[in-house]
């Protein structure tokens, strides 16, 4: 399924903001600009702001309050890194998180695990057949992630 277009990083930082307040959940947001700022512009010269397409990168990370504990990192690349009571889930289309978050807060997150092979995945439904699923490190549960594991059927 097709996610509104969020151009800009400043759009995407919005519609968390919009998510967060549904949810009546803090937010606190803190913006990187330019190119000598931007994580992923390690190869930017010195003293470099802007892109050499004359553009100046936007990133921010985000910091929701409440449970679970979620951080959202908004790349100039138009991904993100969104992270879920410690589980990473790297490379989600910047496009693509306000849905994962309304998923992760509507309680249509969950876990699940089995004995063979060993392992807990926290599993992300987005709206449409998306599925975001990643693998639970160091086999603990958080109360959380605890609370939304689904029985093996």
């Amino acid at each position: 399924m097709a996610h509104p277009r969020l151009p800009s990083t400043e759009s995407a930082v919005t519609a968390i903001r919009e998510v967060a307040r549904a949810h009546h959940l803090a937010v606190e947001v803190t913006d990187d600009i330019g190119a000598d700022r931007s994580s992923r512009r390690s190869s930017a010269g010195a003293f470099t702001v802007l892109d050499p397409d004359g553009s100046l990168p936007h990133e921010a990370f985000v910091e929701l309050g409440g449970s679970p504990a979620v951080t959202v990192q908004l790349f100039a690349e138009d991904d993100a890194k969104i992270t879920v009571d410690g589980v990473e889930f790297h490379d989600v289309p910047r496009d693509a998180v306000p849905a994962f978050l309304r998923s992760v807060y509507g309680d249509l997150a969950y876990v699940k695990g089995r004995f063979f092979p060993p392992g807990w995945w926290l599993v992300v439904p987005l709206p449409g057949d998306e599925t975001y699923k990643e693998l639970v490190l160091g086999g603990t549960l958080t109360p959380w992630l605890s609370g939304r594991v689904r029985a093996k059927s």
